[in-house]
């Protein structure tokens, strides 16, 4: 296992598939993330302006490098419907050295 402190894992819910797609699509266009994983069908439960809500959602998990959150950021913010969409970022503290020198290479 190698240290991979370079790298985050950024967390983005959308409110289907298709617009999960765009979204990857667009951060992997625009070379700020190596890889985006989708998660389909997922149940979201949170209060939204002082009253309960659930919904279906994708969850987006980006891998990218740290000094490209703000950009990844902004393309998010400018392309997602939802007023104000989840964006977490979680640092990655280390990984496979395989997989991390492929992050490194391949734009994230």
């Amino acid at each position: 296992m190698k240290s991979a402190r370079p790298f985050a894992l950024v967390l983005v819910t959308a409110p289907d598939l298709k617009t999960a797609r765009a979204l990857a699509r667009s951060a992997l266009a625009a070379r700020l993330i190596a890889c985006a994983n989708l998660v389909p069908k997922i149940e979201s439960h949170y209060r939204w302006q002082g009253k309960l809500e659930s919904g279906a959602e994708t969850l987006l998990m980006f891998k990218t490098r740290k000094s490209k959150l703000a950009a990844l950021e902004k393309l998010v913010l400018a392309r997602h419907p939802y007023d104000t969409p989840e964006f977490l970022v979680l640092p990655v503290s280390a990984g496979n050295q395989k997989y991390l020198a492929w992050l490194a290479a391949d734009g994230g």
